[in-house]
């Protein structure tokens, strides 16, 4: 394929200018290169052997292993494996969710990404939208107000662990302090924490939202903030929900537990590889650096009378919309007039000044010409 070079090209220098989407850069995958000439596929239960055995299921359970670790649970209580990204892990939440009660509503914020919606649609489910904060954080008081008129049907409780656009956490005390005020004795909270899963346990205070604190379910990408090739992810559920949709398939010999049936055997290869040479100790390291980051842009767009913020300790620095060109220049993701650059590792402080320079210059034309009319 002559154009291979050519795409190469194109994505590789892409790769170096993008600042506002969660893709972690530093990682090198090289010596994984071989498996590209083998079908690796994990068809089944992570723990279920099949007779299809050219598979990476001992390395995903490591994987999974890990994370329960990091979300304050373990292997005996919940159970996971590694999606194609953090959509499937809320899509299997849902799933569950769905499994457990009959005529269920899912309650959710206008913050939330957009996928939900879709994965609503494909299950089938009942929804209410709830209203944001204006840092993207639910509002409690609508949640109440809404909750008042369904306090009869079950709910399903999908928080965001950090939001699309502002990094922003949905409080999962107040949560339990609304469901013990309306009574609510059938409920499922899912949390969607496709960026923070692996950077919250670092931040002061620590947000709520792993096992310890009565959650039932969690999805993470692993290509966000771990970083990789190909997109992935985790999602860990209690033991409970996922014996409820258990299925034995003859064909595979196998449990069939998961949404799809075959899946990327690679991807628990490269986050196994992560855990091994970083750990708990490498992923508070890695976020430390990157909100040192995040606090230095937000400190210099600031001093350029830009208005700029971020939510506690976020990686995301929020900011007034620049102009198209610029958005597109260093692919910047944006929402009405704010656009937001994310400092994930691999980013480097010489790449934000160079916005900065840039951001300037638009500033100073933008003021020349005003004062010029």
């Amino acid at each position: 394929m002559k154009k291979i070079k050519e795409i190469h090209n194109r994505i590789n220098q892409l790769s170096k200018n993008f600042l506002g989407y969660p893709l972690a850069k530093d990682f090198d995958y090289r010596s994984f290169a071989p498996f590209l000439n083998l079908c690796v596929n994990n068809v089944g239960d992570p723990e279920s052997s099949s007779t299809l055995g050219i598979d990476t299921k001992d390395i995903e359970q490591e994987v999974i292993s890990f994370f329960t670790e990091l979300l304050s649970t373990n292997i005996q209580e919940c159970w996971g494996y590694v999606t194609n990204g953090g959509t499937e892990g809320n899509l299997y939440g849902l799933y569950l969710a769905r499994e457990s009660f009959n005529n269920a509503i899912v309650y959710y914020s206008e913050s939330t990404h957009y996928s939900v919606k879709k994965n609503l649609h494909l299950l089938g489910l009942s929804s209410i939208v709830v209203k944001s904060q204006d840092n993207g954080e639910l509002n409690y008081d609508d949640l109440k107000s809404l909750l008042a008129l369904h306090r009869d049907k079950p709910a399903i409780f999908f928080l965001n662990i950090g939001t699309t656009m502002t990094e922003a956490v949905d409080d999962l005390d107040k949560i339990k302090e609304i469901i013990h005020i309306y009574a609510i004795k059938d409920y499922y909270i899912h949390c969607d924490a496709a960026f923070l899963g692996c950077i919250a346990p670092f931040v002061e205070p620590k947000p709520k939202f792993d096992f310890s604190e009565g959650i039932d379910s969690v999805s993470i990408s692993g290509h966000k903030f771990i970083g990789g090739p190909i997109p992935c992810g985790i999602v860990l559920a209690r033991r409970k929900h996922r014996n409820r949709i258990v299925n034995s398939v003859s064909y595979i010999d196998a449990l069939d537990t998961t949404i799809t049936g075959s899946r990327n055997g690679l991807t628990p290869l490269f986050l196994l590889d992560f855990i091994e040479k970083h750990g708990k100790e490498g992923l508070k390291k890695r976020a430390r650096a990157s909100q040192k980051l995040a606090a230095y842009t937000e400190k210099q767009l600031n001093k350029l009378g830009v208005n700029a913020w971020r939510n506690n300790d976020a990686l995301t620095v929020v900011f007034d919309k620049p102009s198209k060109k610029l958005c597109k220049k260093y692919q910047l993701a944006s929402q009405d007039n704010i656009a937001h650059i994310i400092c994930v590792p691999g980013i480097e402080q010489w790449q934000i000044d160079n916005f900065i320079n840039d951001y300037r210059i638009e500033l100073d034309v933008v003021e020349l010409e005003e004062a010029s009319v």
